[in-house]
């Protein structure tokens, strides 16, 4: 049977140019040459300021300069999963001319597309001894970043292949019969009831405050994969294992349980095991920009967020008046000051975290659809270098690889996953 030897990052935000003679990198791109596949999660919009800023954003309007597609080649990654909420940050526009840069370098991307169809595509990395298929999914974002369907008579519309989920608050029966009394006072679902009866809007189950859905139950909130969305993603890994020798499901997704952003929510736990259970080799989870824990779920590995590879969020070239404006700057202030008045002079925010400053790259393979080890390399990605230098990954050295690899086996044992440290390196024994 077939190998294929698989190194996998998180989030890749790179907006600087990187230094090929840096020790760090070199490093990086020699452990990436021992690997037939090399993936990372692009998290860019890729344009030379020439294209309209949406109103809204993923948080920042992430932008680079197409030359971060040639060091991110440099490096050796070969395949991107591009369906994040920060697709839309530049517009349509944005999307399309991230897409036209992307091809113009011969870059093997999925997740986006011109219409529902392409975006919700397997792509496929053809390396000597067969095939690998990448589907990317992005959950994180308003549902109108969804790619649309072509008709007929009407284009589809650019955006990503999306995973939407359905949010349901529940309260015993006296608490929910008080929440309705409360609310019948006041005008607060006028407007969606209004919709309801002119028919521009479906009635949503249970009882709805405004887009909150309430039902009786144990008080709790749970969230629940779209069935639609599921029913298209299955089709399309059933699609790539007839084309494939092996699948690997990119999933982009901030959401969390309960107040804890370490543990991910309802929603993304079903889909992990819907896409394993649909014939996924592996689960490549990112998108809350921190470590989540590791998963063996039938054998296969479920990395519920390798956290950030590149991130360089505070060092966007531009920004829109849009961003400014949130924090009560005019058109005199510099990006820097923006970044600045966001951070509270860096004292706050991703740049400022620590563990959104330290991950892991994991690395497996897979023969007949069989993985028997996983391996972990630690990450520090210079919490205390300065900014100029803050976000770049490098190996950790001993001391905060042993830190960072053990922080790894906290998370995981709530999934009941056992992760060996040894010279510098985490293992996994799955079979």
């Amino acid at each position: 049977m077939a190998k294929f030897s698989v190194v996998a990052t998180g989030d890749s935000m790179l907006v600087q140019r990187l230094a090929y003679n840096d020790p760090a990198c070199l490093e990086l791109k020699k452990l990436f040459s021992t690997a037939d596949v090399r993936f990372t999660n692009f998290e860019l919009q890729i344009h030379d300021f020439e294209v309209f800023p949406s109103a809204v954003s993923g948080g920042t309007w992430v932008a680079a300069r197409p030359a971060v597609i040639d060091d991110l080649k440099w490096l050796g990654f070969n395949i991107f999963a591009a369906a994040t909420n920060h697709t839309l940050d530049w517009g349509l526009d944005g999307l399309v001319t991230t897409m036209r840069h992307l091809n113009e370098k011969q870059c093997l991307y999925a997740g986006i597309g011109m219409n529902l169809a392409e975006a919700s595509m397997p792509k496929y990395l053809d390396v000597p001894q067969g095939r690998v298929a990448l589907i990317s999914v992005c959950s994180t974002g308003p549902n109108w970043y969804i790619a649309g369907q072509a008709r007929p008579d009407v284009l589809g519309r650019p955006g990503l292949n999306m995973l939407r989920f359905t949010t349901i608050n529940y309260l015993p029966k006296e608490d929910l019969a008080r929440l309705k009394a409360i609310v019948s006072k006041t005008n607060v679902n006028a407007k969606r009831l209004l919709s309801e009866q002119e028919g521009f809007d479906k009635p949503l189950p249970g009882f709805a405050v405004g887009t909150e859905r309430f039902e009786e139950g144990t008080p709790g909130t749970k969230t629940f994969c779209n069935k639609e969305d599921l029913a298209r993603i299955k089709a399309a890994i059933e699609e790539a294992k007839q084309q494939a020798d092996i699948v690997l499901i990119s999933h982009h997704a901030h959401e969390f349980g309960g107040t804890q952003k370490i543990i991910p929510a309802d929603y993304i736990k079903e889909f992990a095991h819907f896409c394993i259970d649909a014939g996924v080799d592996a689960y490549l989870g990112h998108g809350p920009h921190i470590l989540r824990g590791i998963e063996i779920y039938k054998e296969k590995p479920v990395f519920y967020s390798l956290g950030d590879f590149f991130i360089q969020n505070d060092s966007i070239e531009r920004q829109p008046a849009d961003f400014y404006a949130k924090y009560g700057l005019g058109a005199e202030a510099t990006v820097a000051q923006g970044f600045a008045a966001r951070s509270k002079n860096n004292t706050r925010g991703l740049m400022c975290d620590k563990l959104a400053l330290e991950s892991c790259l994991t690395k497996f393979v897979v023969e007949g659809h069989t993985i028997k080890e996983v391996e972990l390399i630690p990450l520090s990605l210079g919490p205390d270098k300065p900014r100029s230098r803050r976000g770049r990954p490098e190996i950790a050295d001993k001391e905060d690889g042993k830190r960072i690899l053990a922080y790894l086996q906290e998370l995981s044992k709530e999934f009941g996953t056992k992760i060996a440290i040894k010279a510098g390196k985490g293992k996994i024994k799955i079979k």
